[in-house]
């Protein structure tokens, strides 16, 4: 090989050198790598377990070719009052988290309009609410708290529980139920209850305490945390849903390059399309196990009583939500709340909101 002539070496080095360096640096350098912390849902359920822990931890990074590397904390063990999360998220403690909806409406009693008690009796209904009001819910979240609302999660059916017989609604008078929000509290007084707000972990331990005696939650999700053992009936009629906001702050959000957004963006569109699919199929599965009848994934089954819905309880639910439910959320929310309404959802359900 012939010999570098002395005053090229330098210019000749620094090229090797430089081609060395870019050889060797990770792909970060050159794209950026970025580490996302997430706010997810209830530990230990379905929605968790099966759907968003594996998607952050596992394929958010093999649908970002490794540009994104997530870590996800279930709500429930985050130490994070769900009352507080929008704030948190606005601030950007909280850079992409899951906000659900019936907490949220104690301080923001609109976000919850389409997961109110007695509205969606089943997941037709609730995809229609929830279609028809989901632009009015993205202004709201980028407004007021600066989210990017991302997608909009259910939960299977949100239905009775009850340690002792009872063969249609109107028997939960004079009993405790366990309540998770303003509204189904409400709902509950109406029918002649006392509803006791417990958070969802400690549901199993308010029954074995005889502090409640029945309980609103989830068809499958109560069942993973073992109502089947505390309780023998359970009715058939979803009551609500237990909608959850996902979203990132965002500054968080404008941060990220917009191919990595747009990656985001498909993978939880896909995310949020799998977690509906479950929920609707969960929520028959979750009544199975429950009772211990075919249809049941799982080899923990229950012998529980399936109460199935009347007309009485139809009848009965309709007018819940037209003479209790959504005149007590108009007197929270305002009459801003009433135009919201009717302009998104009153075709949709078929009832008006009044001016309080």
């Amino acid at each position: 090989m012939l010999p570098v002539p002395r005053r090229t070496r330098p210019a000749r080095l620094a090229a090797i050198l430089l081609g060395v360096l870019l050889t060797c640096l990770p792909a970060a350098a050159q794209e950026p790598t970025y580490q996302l912390k997430i706010i997810g849902g209830l530990a230990g359920v379905s929605q968790f377990v099966r759907f968003e822990e594996p998607f952050w931890r596992q394929q958010v990074t093999e649908l970002t070719k490794g540009r994104v590397v997530a870590e996800i904390s279930p709500f429930d063990r985050s130490g994070i009052r769900g009352q507080e999360m929008l704030q948190l998220m606005r601030l950007g403690v909280v850079p992409f988290g899951t906000v659900n909806l019936p907490l949220a409406a104690t301080e923001e009693p609109e976000f919850n309009a389409v997961d109110l008690p007695a509205l969606s009796p089943d997941m037709d209904a609730l995809r229609r609410t929830v279609g028809a009001y989901r632009p009015h819910l993205e202004r709201l979240m980028r407004e007021r708290y600066g989210i990017e609302l991302l997608a909009v999660y259910t939960y299977p059916a949100q239905v009775v529980f009850c340690n002792r017989a009872f063969s249609s609604l109107a028997d939960l008078s004079g009993r405790r139920v366990r309540t998770s929000s303003v509204g189904q509290s409400e709902l509950v007084e109406a029918l002649g209850g006392s509803p006791v707000v417990t958070p969802f972990a400690e549901i199993v331990a308010a029954f074995r305490s005889g502090v409640v005696e029945c309980a609103i939650t989830g068809t499958l999700s109560g069942h993973a945390i073992g109502l089947h053992h505390v309780t023998t009936h359970v009715h058939a009629m979803a009551l609500s849903w237990g909608l959850s906001a996902f979203g990132a702050n965002v500054n968080a959000w404008a941060a990220l390059s917009p191919d990595v957004q747009e990656a985001l963006k498909r993978g939880i569109g896909e995310l949020e399309s799998q977690i509906w699919q479950a929920a609707e199929r969960e929520t028959g599965e979750g009544l199975a196990c429950n009772a211990g009848h075919a249809g049941c994934s799982t080899s923990r089954r229950g012998n529980m009583t399936i109460v199935p819905v009347s007309p009485a309880d139809q009848e009965r639910r309709i007018r819940l939500l037209t003479e209790v439910v959504l005149p007590r959320w108009v007197g929270r929310c305002g009459n801003d709340c009433v135009d919201a309404w009717n302009t998104h959802l009153a075709a949709v359900v078929g009832v008006r909101a009044v001016a309080d």
